[in-house]
């Protein structure tokens, strides 16, 4: 019996019976709600990828915009600042038939 016993233990125990302990059908019934836990959470970061990705191009496209519009301003702002020189405003109104005073203006009820 000592020999029968010695045999046993020498055997080694393979990695499949050690396998089939852990993972057999009482053990996923009992562990369903941490799988659930496992799979909201990978749904989670999936959906936290997509939300990031949509952002950063939505973030993108707003500054492509802005840039666009602090050029068009700056743009806008150098013409009118041309514009209102006194020289660009005699041309601009010479065709309504204005012209540039030569003389103060006169005061009325004097």
């Amino acid at each position: 019996m000592a020999e029968e016993k010695n045999i046993e233990e020498s055997q080694p125990v393979s990695p499949k019976t050690d396998w089939r302990k852990f993972i057999s059908h009482k053990w996923v019934v009992r562990n369903i709600p941490f799988f659930l836990f496992l799979t909201l959470l990978a749904v989670l970061y999936i959906y936290n990828g997509h939300y990031t990705d949509k952002l950063i191009l939505k973030i993108n496209t707003t500054e492509k915009e802005i840039k666009e519009l602090e050029y068009e301003y700056k743009t806008i702002k150098s013409d009118v600042i041309f514009r209102s020189k006194a020289s660009e405003l005699i041309k601009a109104v010479e065709p309504l038939g204005l012209k540039e005073l030569t003389k103060p203006p006169v005061l009325l009820g004097e």
